[in-house]
């Protein structure tokens, strides 16, 4: 990851101190990855932390989703590989995301951006974690994710989907798509405020740009996501390019 990419997580995600769950309990973690010695070393990093544990382990999604099925506790956060055998991490993340207490997925992709990102964030995953990232990124990753906020830090928003951006359909007039609907629900502030969001802005860089505070485009933010049905930042930004409100490169 360049340094900007990492100066910029840092600013717009922010490290949160978490001490587990709320109820005691540790950040509950499964491993989905077809490379056991990707596993084992994810496992020794993530268990050296007294906030998170590993529950769990599959080398496919076929097994991920029988294993992950029978924790007599659910698992709060998976990564999960791409491309594995039998089945791969695109299919078992829609699978897994539509349980209605469904664990957050992070999606582990190269440095190059797997093309295949894009589309299981769709389906429901939280974002992305390289690879070859930081073992500090990969823990903060998980503690952010299990907050309810995405991993992908809003600046790193618009490079991640203009790079994937062939994966997207061409944006439809249609006003009747349930993304168009949705959208025609925001009000005028909040349309602005997804423009800026899809463009890479931070809460604090929006709040500067629309003269307001930080708390008030907090505030925003959560309408957004909540009329748009959007589980986070990630997922509101890829309505925004789908339905054309915002284009890539403008």
């Amino acid at each position: 990851m360049s340094t900007s990419a990492h100066d910029a997580r840092g600013a717009d995600i922010g490290v949160r101190e978490h001490s587990g769950d709320g109820d005691g309990g540790p950040i509950r973690v499964a491993l989905i990855d077809d490379q056991q010695l990707v596993r084992a070393g994810f496992r020794m990093v993530i268990d050296s932390q007294p906030d998170l544990t590993v529950v769990a382990e599959a080398g496919d999604g076929v097994e991920a989703l029988r294993v992950l099925g029978v924790l007599p506790v659910p698992a709060d956060v998976v990564l999960m590989d791409v491309r594995m055998p039998r089945m791969d991490g695109l299919t078992a993340t829609a699978r897994l995301t539509q349980a209605p207490d469904a664990p957050r997925v992070v999606v582990l992709t190269t440095f190059d951006l797997d093309e295949y990102v894009l589309e299981a964030i769709r389906a429901g995953a939280s974002g992305f974690l390289l690879k070859d990232a930081p073992p500090e990124e990969m823990l903060t990753a998980i503690r952010t994710v299990h907050h309810g906020d995405a991993v992908i830090a809003p600046s790193s928003t618009r490079r991640l989907l203009e790079h994937l951006v062939t994966a997207l359909p061409e944006p439809t007039a249609d006003a009747s798509t349930p993304e168009h609907e949705a959208l025609a629900t925001l009000t005028d502030r909040e349309r602005e405020v997804l423009v800026l969001m899809a463009r890479g802005r931070s809460n604090t860089e929006i709040a500067s740009d629309l003269f307001v505070a930080e708390a008030t485009v907090k505030t925003h933010v959560g309408r957004v996501l909540a009329k748009l049905g959007a589980r986070d930042r990630v997922q509101a930004v890829v309505v925004a390019y789908e339905t054309g409100l915002v284009r890539p490169g403008a």
